[in-house]
């Protein structure tokens, strides 16, 4: 498996679950909608964190990009994200249906744009720039915990 298409289906798992808690919330069941809601926030910052902490810097320095390139942005777009769930929090939390819709909409269109930008650029890169190493890269990220 190469570090994009596990990256990729990281994206996926994270889709399915904010389209989970958004079914749960259409229909009413408020403990499910949060559980689910918070299974997607939980998965999501792992995600950034596996990002940020681990692959980012190793691409940084292979492939001499220096921190101020295309990861800058997607640090940048990651701290957006992380203030979009400090307001989902709280709709969720308030049992505040239509506000949780509204702010789920934002925070889907702003990850998809995020996720089609790592996917067709950034996990290619990496797929080129870490290639020698990859099999070690993917299952150190297979491990990767809170």
């Amino acid at each position: 498996m190469t570090i994009k298409d596990f990256m990729t289906s990281k994206h996926r798992e994270c889709d399915h679950l904010l389209t989970q808690a958004e079914d749960f919330l259409e229909s009413g069941e408020f403990d499910e909608a949060l559980s689910k809601y918070s299974a997607f926030k939980n998965e999501t910052l792992l995600h950034f964190t596996m990002e940020e902490e681990y692959l980012f810097p190793m691409l940084e320095e292979k492939s001499g990009i220096g921190s101020m390139g295309p990861t800058n942005v997607m640090r940048m777009e990651h701290a957006q994200a992380k203030s979009l769930f400090e307001k989902m929090d709280e709709a969720y939390n308030a049992k505040d249906k239509e506000r949780a819709f509204s702010l789920g909409e934002s925070m889907n269109i702003l990850l998809q744009q995020h996720n089609l930008k790592e996917e067709q650029m950034l996990y290619t890169m990496m797929n080129s720039a870490l290639a020698e190493n990859a099999e070690e890269i993917v299952q150190k990220l297979q491990n990767y915990e809170n």
